[in-house]
């Protein structure tokens, strides 16, 4: 397939920030086998970049119809940082289903769809608000996950309502034993070699937690991510595969991550899984209910609050910039 070409609007003017975008016209490209390529007739699409501390993201205004304008196989090229825009995902503002404002579905980087994405959804709310021209506000997003609602503050900030967490073993999904009623609280799993004790949650998608093992807590210094990320995330115990987070405790108040993305790899931040951190870090006790969770990106205020069982998320999404490609 050939590289996709892309211009990058900046302020007032267009601009090319890579050689992806400095390819010869779509009929004329060779072919990556080194074939010609056949002409066809390419499609223009506006997209904008954001981040959520560094969770990036190529957001696409598809709210005129249901079907996405990138497919998953254009979304892999897409979010190839060299030969593409470069991002974890590509995410689709939808036309609403049932009693909201919008819909949302995400790519991810391998083609992968995954139900709801945290830092995806602040980035988004963000991105309809400025093609909206709209102030602070609330937002109810249909995702993969369910409702999904979150709220632009006046600080520029987001804070999401993500619902509810799902404690029960069998719908996260996973094979562990479940220790504490329903749900698998410091599960021994076998990875490389060593036991870990995972704490399975999910927030619509499945997250194993992982603060140590039956030697004590982790030191995030000792943790080879690259080795371990795969090894958890393609393990028989979870049958759709499982986004994996190593957890240092500071203290109850304050922890520290590295996380492994289902279908993206390592990352600079996941929402999701700072939530899930926080639930495991109440059902262990290493945590309070509100906590700061520093994720290599930057840090998200996560509180699971009693009075009505939901998790909110407060973080940033940012502007990178925007531009047209080709698919």
């Amino acid at each position: 397939m050939a590289p996709i070409a892309a211009s990058v609007l900046c302020g007032s003017a267009v601009c090319r920030p890579n050689h992806a975008a400095l390819v010869r016209p779509r009929a004329l490209q060779p072919h990556s086998r080194g074939s010609l390529s056949t002409v066809c007739q390419a499609t223009a699409v506006e997209f904008t970049k954001y981040q959520g501390l560094g969770n990036d993201f190529i957001l696409v205004d598809n709210r005129h119809q249901e079907e996405p304008l990138i497919s998953p196989q254009a979304a892999v090229r897409l979010c190839d940082r060299n030969f593409g825009i470069g991002g974890d995902g590509v995410i689709f503002a939808l036309p609403p289903r049932g009693n909201v404002d919008y819909s949302m579905r995400i790519y991810n980087s391998d083609g992968s769809e995954p139900e709801m994405c945290g830092n995806g959804i602040r980035c988004l709310a963000r991105f309809v608000a400025e093609k909206d021209n709209a102030g602070p506000r609330q937002y109810k997003v249909s995702t993969g996950a369910g409702l999904i609602q979150p709220d632009l503050l006046e600080d520029g900030q987001v804070c999401v309502d993500m619902g509810e967490p799902i404690l029960e073993a069998e719908r996260i999904p996973t094979t562990l034993p479940a220790t504490q009623g329903s749900t698998a609280v410091r599960a021994p799993l076998q990875v490389a070699g060593q036991e870990w004790l995972v704490t399975c949650v999910s927030m619509g998608n499945p997250h194993a937690v992982v603060f140590g093992t039956r030697q004590g807590n982790l030191k995030l210094t000792d943790i080879d991510v690259r080795a371990l990320g795969p090894q958890f995330e393609t393990n028989s115990v979870f049958p759709k595969k499982t986004n994996t987070h190593f957890v240092e405790v500071l203290d109850k108040g304050h922890v520290q991550v590295s996380v492994w993305e289902r279908g993206a790899g390592q990352t600079l931040a996941c929402g999701t899984g700072a939530c899930a951190i926080v639930v495991a870090g109440v059902l262990e006790g290493q945590t309070d209910r509100t906590c700061q969770v520093d994720l290599p990106g930057g840090p998200l205020i996560i509180e699971w609050r009693e009075s009505d069982n939901h998790i909110y998320m407060t973080g940033p999404a940012e502007l990178a910039f925007r531009g047209i490609t080709e698919v």
